[in-house]
């Protein structure tokens, strides 16, 4: 799908055909939409790259077109193996256009697309860029405090688990952590690269852009260091809770059937075809009862105590 985006007094307007200066973003393209975007004069490399879901963050200059590959967090839902990972966005610059290239239709071009991002120019290209990898890093932010908050409500019910599907949730965003480390600290070489090349240094808002951005970027790394660390003691941990719980739980089944086993056992005596204390008493059920029913007594006090119950 291919649409033609360009800033006006109104905000951001959708164009039936690309204009200069305009913003053409690209999702999940057709054979045929590729090459209606080469015939605009994008190389077809440029436009396949950021469809490659494992492509990493880099950039790549040819014949004055610049492509920029950076990796964007994107939420798959909660009923998946990874609830949280990244894909490639591809962002294209000439002369005439800004391209965005990616295989998904992610929530950072949704916000750009809808017009809540304020003072958007489609025209300054670089600005554009900056306003792009800028939210791309709150939005790692962002994610990280949803999973933050999940961690939060499985650690509750891990409390009194004797299963492996809280621990198996746990491990479902460890891994979205893991995808988030390895996309941050590309991005940042990446950043650092564009920051180097000095494209942003003929404004100095975009300038001051460049480092809100390196800002963010490196307080998403920190910030997700440190949930991957408290993820991984947590794990460690709550799999010891578990194992604890389950031998509580194995431990008062087995006290129960020592309390249970006890009139069984009187009962089976007193039930063989022999003779056997009290048989004429008239008072012998109750005796026998009331003594049974005592020992379990005793017994249950005697496993209060030891804390087996």
């Amino acid at each position: 799908m291919i649409t033609f985006f360009k800033n006006t007094d109104n905000g951001i307007e959708i164009l039936s055909e690309p204009i200069n200066n305009c913003w053409i973003n690209v999702v999940d393209p057709t054979p045929a939409e590729i090459a209606h975007l080469q015939e605009l004069g994008l190389p077809q490399d440029y436009i396949t790259y950021p469809l490659d879901m494992d492509e990493r963050a880099r950039t790549e200059r040819e014949n004055g077109d610049l492509l920029i590959i950076l990796r964007v967090p994107y939420y798959q839902g909660e009923n998946v193996d990874v609830p949280y990972t990244t894909i490639p966005l591809g962002i294209i610059i000439n002369s005439h256009y800004i391209v965005t290239v990616c295989r998904c239709n992610n929530v950072i071009i949704q916000e750009f697309a809808s017009g809540r991002v304020k003072s958007l120019s489609t025209g300054k290209r670089y600005r554009f860029v900056l306003r792009i990898l800028l939210n791309t890093a709150n939005k790692f932010l962002s994610y990280l405090r949803d999973i933050t908050k999940a961690v939060e409500l499985l650690e509750d019910e891990l409390q009194q688990s004797t299963r492996n599907k809280e621990v198996l949730g746990l491990l479902k965003f460890e891994k979205s952590l893991t995808y988030f480390t390895t996309a941050l600290k590309t991005n940042e070489l990446l950043m650092e690269r564009l920051q180097r090349s000095q494209m942003f240094n003929t404004y100095p808002e975009d300038e001051d852009l460049l480092e809100d951005v390196l800002t963010e970027n490196q307080q998403a790394i920190e910030m997700t260091n440190i949930q991957s660390n408290i993820l991984s003691g947590m794990m460690d941990a709550f799999a010891s809770i578990i194992s604890n719980n389950l031998n509580s739980v194995m431990k008062f089944l087995a006290s129960m059937t020592i309390v249970l086993s006890l009139p069984t056992l009187v009962a089976s005596v007193f039930g063989m075809n022999i003779t056997l204390p009290l048989e004429d008493h008239g008072l012998a059920f109750p005796i026998i009862m009331g003594s049974t029913l005592l020992v379990s007594a005793i017994v249950v006090f005697i496993f209060y105590k030891r804390d087996w119950f």
